[in-house]
């Protein structure tokens, strides 16, 4: 049995949610040597470095499965929103599932399977982090009523856009989760006191709330103000001086000095260098082509495996299939169709 002792190496686990157009990309770029996988198009206008936009909950788990098996990628990988990624994830839980929505089983059952389905990001996001590899998740924010108990009153809390359940379960994940808001200041304008006089807003500073208040959840490991100026240059100190992945963070206002070879394996992954050029289909069939390109499979070697489970007869096109049939069984259980392709071609 070993004890072991002092801080353990490792990526550090960031959330920053905020609300609309306050600037969560732009902050997430200044991020030592930031890749991002973006699930929105919100860094469309933005020099940065990305993967292509993932059109299905395979294709996003994919894309961290690749910094976890090169982690030497990047040295922080923005997930660009959570709420947008878990929109993903719930659409092909009910896709699978065959269910209208997540209220369909009842009983609160369908968030219960949405949780844990979402929690193979966060477990694989914890990998990402033990390759020294910093993580960023970003999400939107929305205000929610707090209702308390025994008629005591009710008030206004701000928190991530994402579901009831997958909300705490990130906050948990997270070492550190940031708050980032417009300031207003009240002020009199006729001298009769804020309370009973008229009064007028000013201000629309960008800030960052650190620290829990019952108004929005926050939290920090790194001994920061509980208030900060949403900055690079204010947050920058915190960040890069508590690194604990032994220095591969250690500076964080602008690119890092990367070999030619690192860019272009990430820009390889990203142009889906691992398949063949085609003309792209859309919809459905498009998010089961996106997930062959990255692996190099081709349309006959899924099919080959749709025909030896019984599924479909020898010969059936890939593109005549339906698409509950490509959405559920191909892209929904897409682990296990890469792992019957691989076999058959060992075999």
């Amino acid at each position: 049995m070993n004890i072991s002792r002092g801080k353990i190496p490792g990526g550090r686990k960031y959330v920053l949610y905020g609300v609309e157009g306050i600037g969560k990309s732009t902050l997430a770029a200044r991020f030592p040597d930031p890749v991002f996988i973006d699930t929105e198009d919100s860094t469309k206008e933005m020099d940065v470095r990305r993967f292509d936009k993932p059109t299905s909950w395979q294709m996003l788990l994919q894309q961290v499965q690749y910094i976890i098996d090169h982690p030497d990628t990047c040295r922080t990988l923005v997930i660009d929103t959570a709420d947008w990624a878990e929109k993903l994830e719930i659409e092909e839980l009910c896709a699978r599932m065959k269910w209208d929505g997540l209220e369909a089983p009842g009983y609160g059952r369908g968030y219960q399977y949405s949780m844990e389905e979402f929690g193979k990001l966060l477990d694989k996001l914890s990998e990402v982090a033990a390759r020294g590899v910093n993580v960023l998740l970003t999400a939107h924010a929305w205000l929610r009523k707090i209702e308390l108990p025994e008629e005591m009153g009710a008030y206004d809390h701000w928190e991530m856009k994402t579901s009831k359940k997958v909300a705490p379960m990130i906050r948990e994940w997270a070492d550190n989760v940031f708050f980032a808001n417009y300031k207003t200041v009240i002020i009199n304008v006729d001298g009769k006191g804020t309370a009973k006089g008229k009064n007028k807003a000013q201000g629309g500073r960008r800030v960052l709330y650190t620290s829990h208040n019952p108004c929005w959840d926050a939290k920090n490991r790194l001994g920061m103000p509980e208030e900060l100026e949403m900055s690079w240059e204010a947050i920058c100190p915190y960040i890069v001086g508590n690194t604990a992945n032994g220095g591969r963070a250690a500076v964080g206002s602008g690119p890092y000095n990367k070999t030619e070879s690192q860019h272009a394996n990430l820009d390889a992954v990203g142009a889906a260098a691992h398949g063949v050029p085609r003309s792209a289909p859309s919809g459905v069939l498009g998010k089961l082509y996106d997930l062959m390109d990255a692996e190099g499979v081709t349309a006959e070697e899924v099919m080959t495996v749709v025909a030896a489970k019984g599924y479909f007869p020898k010969g059936t096109a890939l593109e005549k299939l339906p698409e509950n049939f490509v959405e559920g069984v191909l892209v929904g259980a897409w682990p296990q169709v890469l792992a019957a392709i691989r076999q058959t071609k060992a075999n």
